[in-house]
C-alpha cells in the first residue's frame, strides 16, 4: 500500500504480517522422519544388484516377467467373491451373519483396490489395452472409483519422489509417531464413516464444477450398476448393508493402518531405505488387509515395475545381497504400530 511516501514502513509492516509460508524442506525437516528405522548407508551393489537397490538388467528381465494367466485367475476370483459372500448370506438369511460379513466385503473391497493399483503400475496384464480396460476402468471403478487414470497419475507422484512437493498423502504420513488420543480419533472417523463421507461428499458437489463433472457421474454410474446388480437380486437394502457399510468403515481403517505401515514417520530421500517400511509378512496379515504382496513394499519402492508375485523374491534379494539388513524389519504389523502410536 502506498501512502504519501512512505511506501517503505507500509512494505515493511505488510511482511511482517504475512510472514513467509515454509518451503517443503522445512516442512519435509519438521513433519517427517519420527521412525526412520538405523540401515546401512554405504550399499555399493551386488552381482545382482545396483547401489539403489534395483536389479541389475539380466535379473530385472525375470523379475519384471508378468504372469498373465495367475493374474486373470485372480481379477476373475476378486470379481466373483462379492456376489458370492452376497448370496451367501442371503440363502442362509442369520442376521448375526449378516453382521459378520460386513468385514469380509470390506477385506474383498480392499483386495479390488489392491488389484487397481498393481494395474496403476501397468503390471495387472502385459497387454497395455487389457490392463487398462480391466484392471483400471473396471476394477477400479466398481468398489467407489470413478474407473479413470486419475489415481495413477497422482500415484506416479509418490513412487517418483516419497514425499517430495507432489506427494499425495504428505500429510496421512506425517508426524509418527503419534500420541494414542490422536490415533484414537483418526481411527474413531474411519470406523464411524466419517473419513468416507469426506472421501465421498466431493463427488457429489462434483456434479456442480464443470471440471470435475465427468468424474463425478462415473463415479455415481459406478455405484447406480453395483446398486442394480443387489436390485435385480431381489435385495436392494443389502447395497447400504454389505457395499456401502463396509466400505465406509472396514476399509477405510484397514487402509489407514496399511498406508501408515508403508511409509509412516519415514522421511524424503533418493535412498528408499528411508522413505519405506518392511513389515514381516504373515499369512494372516496377507488375508486380512496386505494381499496381493503388497505388504514387500520397500521392494516394491525400490523397483515398482516389479509385479507383485516377484516382490517376495526381490525382497529376498535385497536382503541376502546386504541392501536391507534383516534386523531393520519390523517383526510384525502389531509391533510397528505399537511403536508408531506413543502413550502420551
Amino acid at each position: 500500500m502506498l501512502v504519501g511516501g512512505s511506501c517503505s514502513v507500509d512494505w515493511v509492516t505488510a511482511t511482517e504480517v504475512a510472514p513467509k509460508a515454509p518451503d517443503h524442506d522445512e516442512l519435509v525437516a519438521t513433519m517427517t522422519g519420527g521412525m526412520s528405522r538405523d540401515v546401512a548407508t554405504g550399499f555399493a551393489g551386488s552381482e545382482r544388484l545396483r547401489p539403489d537397490g534395483r536389479p541389475k538388467p539380466e535379473l530385472r528381465t525375470e523379475l519384471r516377467r508378468i504372469p498373465n494367466g495367475r493374474n486373470a485367475i485372480s481379477v476373475v476370483a476378486a470379481l466373483i467373491a462379492p456376489a458370492a459372500l452376497v448370496a451367501l448370506v442371503v440363502w442362509l438369511s442369520v442376521p448375526l451373519l449378516w453382521i459378520a460379513a460386513v468385514p469380509v466385503m470390506g477385506i474383498l473391497q480392499n483386495r479390488m483396490y489392491i488389484l487397481h493399483h498393481e494395474a496403476a503400475h501397468r503390471l495387472l496384464f502385459s497387454n497395455r489395452m487389457l490392463n487398462d480396460r480391466i484392471g483400471i476402468n473396471l476394477i477400479g471403478w466398481l468398489p467407489f472409483g470413478t474407473g479413470t487414470h486419475s489415481y495413477r497419475r497422482g500415484h506416479a507422484n509418490h513412487h517418483r519422489d516419497e514425499f517430495g512437493p507432489k506427494e499425495p498423502d504428505f500429510l496421512l504420513y506425517s508426524f509418527y509417531p503419534i500420541a494414542a488420543s490422536s490415533a484414537r480419533r483418526k481411527l474413531r472417523r474411519d470406523a464411524l464413516g466419517v473419513s468416507a463421507y469426506r472421501i465421498a461428499k466431493p463427488r457429489f458437489t462434483g456434479l456442480f464444477n464443470r471440471k470435475f463433472a465427468k468424474y463425478s457421474l462415473r463415479y455415481l454410474a459406478g455405484q447406480v450398476l453395483v446398486f442394480s446388480l443387489f436390485l435385480l437380486a431381489g435385495q436392494p437394502l443389502m447395497y447400504l448393508l454389505l457395499w456401502v457399510l463396509p466400505y465406509a468403515t472396514y476399509y477405510q481403517v484397514i487402509n489407514r493402518l496399511r498406508s501408515i505401515a508403508e511409509h509412516g514417520g519415514m522421511t524424503r530421500s533418493s535412498d528408499r531405505r528411508h522413505t519405506t517400511h518392511h513389515v514381516r509378512q504373515s499369512p494372516l496379515a496377507r488375508a486380512l488387509f496386505v494381499p496381493f504382496g503388497v505388504g514387500f513394499h520397500l521392494a516394491h519402492h525400490v523397483d515398482s515395475g516389479v509385479p507383485f508375485r516377484n516382490l517376495a523374491k526381490l525382497h529376498q534379494i535385497l536382503v541376502e545381497d546386504g541392501y536391507f539388513p534383516a534386523g531393520a524389519e519390523w517383526p510384525s504389523y502389531r509391533a510397528f504400530w505399537k511403536a508408531a502410536i506413543t502413550p502420551a
